[in-house]
């Protein structure tokens, strides 16, 4: 499975909804950011995906995007592969 990273905030619910697809997709163990407690992480993620809301999810190397783009990726059949490298 690959790595999966996320930057997310303590009270984000669309966080808490791309855990769970993820979860129901397999992963066990994502490298959580907080950007809410951490400016330097917050700095990082915008210089790194033009974006400023989170989740902002990578998947390996993959920039994937927030949540809706999750779920699209879901919805396409892509996410799975992407998954498992």
């Amino acid at each position: 499975m690959a790595h999966v990273r996320m930057y997310t905030t303590a009270v984000c619910p669309y966080c808490v909804r791309a855990k769970q697809l993820l979860g129901q997709r397999g992963v066990t163990t994502i490298e959580e950011i907080r950007i809410d407690t951490d400016a330097q992480a917050r700095e990082a993620m915008m210089s790194h995906t033009g974006r400023r809301t989170v989740p902002q999810i990578f998947i390996g190397e993959h920039h994937v995007g927030g949540h809706d783009d999750l779920v699209a990726l879901d919805r396409a059949g892509e996410l799975m592969p992407l998954l498992q490298g």
